[in-house]
């Protein structure tokens, strides 16, 4: 196999990463172009994550259907001029509606990757989840750490504009080298029905509050260094970012570290981390020390999802891609859903108190991380 299947598949988790990454520095700017608060900005965060939750499904039928390199393909045209349409929408409705096809956009791409992701293992036997999902936070770190910078020197519609030449131009190299896994012509329809074995659906529980506090990171640390800590468009950027930042260099060594320790103790290393990390961003008093919990924190959320998908796609009598499915729908809803009411909560409590309690809520996969062993098939 060549090893352009490889290196496309990580462009588009990079690119993928870079747009939401690109998102996180907006959203103090759009309160501030729309005049609104913590309250209504959470309902522009919702728009985003129950546009991916509507729109995730069809992909998944198309990678079923059609295999994951058409899917990525559609999903990723359509996703190259997202932000623009967000940053030239005119009043708070139009720029909800825009933010709903954002996120449906992206998150049909991200169903479609990562199923891309996993035949690209299958063919060549060996584990790329982590890395790739290296890709994609070394993406969102460039796309949050310079878009606060752009965001301030050129403005909103400029700084979409050139994040959507990059994402285009990327798209052109890597969709024609993907791994075509389209199913034969004569091969059997799959039947698009939910898995009926528990353990899919426990692997999702565990995703899904591990991509809470990730979620929170993305769409609240901006907001948080500006409006608490009185820090700078510019510097507020970089509590996305320094998360991002510590996830990709984690999330490379994570396929060693998974195949020295186990996925189980890997696990459970990276919660305990992950917790520390949300707990001493929630008690700081200044920028400086709430961005190095959100990097501790990073380091620990690194491979938490990589291992999830691995041990969702490896569930030993169900069909293959069916338990990823399960698990990316309800991860996901996570990472997009749950940071909408943190904005209802942000206006009643602290942020910092929510990342408090978001350092509790990991408890769950700690809880839960003995599933994680179905994620050691490496079979190299």
């Amino acid at each position: 196999m060549s090893a352009s299947v490889r290196w496309a598949v990580s462009v588009l988790f990079f690119v993928n990463g870079m747009l939401v990454g690109s998102w996180a520095p907006k959203i103090p700017v759009l309160m501030a172009r729309l005049e609104i608060g913590e309250a209504l900005a959470g309902v522009i965060v919702l728009a985003l994550g129950a546009g991916s939750i509507c729109v995730m499904p069809v992909f998944g039928a198309m990678v079923a259907r059609a295999g994951s390199a058409r899917a990525v393909t559609w999903a990723a045209w359509l996703a190259a001029s997202s932000l623009i349409w967000i940053s030239v929408a005119p009043g708070f409705g139009a720029v909800a509606g825009a933010v709903f096809l954002f996120g449906g956009v992206i998150g049909g791409m991200d169903v479609a990757m990562n199923a891309n992701a996993v035949a690209v293992e299958r063919a060549r036997g060996r584990a790329i989840m982590s890395s790739c999902h290296g890709f994609w936070s070394l993406g969102a770190f460039a796309g949050a750490g310079l878009g606060g910078l752009l965001l301030q020197a050129l403005g909103e519609v400029t700084h979409a504009v050139l994040v959507s030449g990059v994402f285009a131009g990327a798209l052109t190299w890597a969709l024609p080298r993907l791994l075509a896994d389209a199913p034969a012509p004569d091969a059997e329809k799959a039947p698009l029905r939910l898995p009926r074995t528990p353990l899919p659906y426990l692997i999702g529980l565990m995703a899904l509050a591990a991509m809470i506090p990730e979620g929170a990171i993305l769409d609240w640390a901006a907001v948080y260094l500006q409006r608490e800590m009185g820090a700078s468009l510019a510097l507020a950027g970089w509590g996305f970012a320094a998360c991002a930042g510590t996830m990709a260099v984690m999330r490379f060594l994570g396929d060693g570290l998974r195949r020295r320790f186990g996925a189980v103790r890997t696990l459970r290393a990276s919660t305990g981390l992950a917790m520390a990390g949300l707990a001493m961003a929630g008690l700081s008093g200044t920028p400086g020390p709430a961005i190095a919990g959100f990097a501790l924190a990073g380091i620990g959320i690194a491979n938490m999802v990589p291992i999830a998908f691995s041990a969702a796609g490896n569930v030993p009598g169900l069909a293959a891609g069916m338990g990823l499915s399960v698990v990316t729908m309800m991860g996901y809803s996570g990472i997009l859903l749950a940071p909408g009411s943190i904005g209802w909560l942000a206006e009643r409590l602290s942020l910092g108190v929510i990342y408090l309690a978001l350092s509790v809520l990991l408890l769950v996969p700690l809880a839960l991380s003995h599933l994680a062993r179905t994620a050691d098939f490496d079979t190299t």
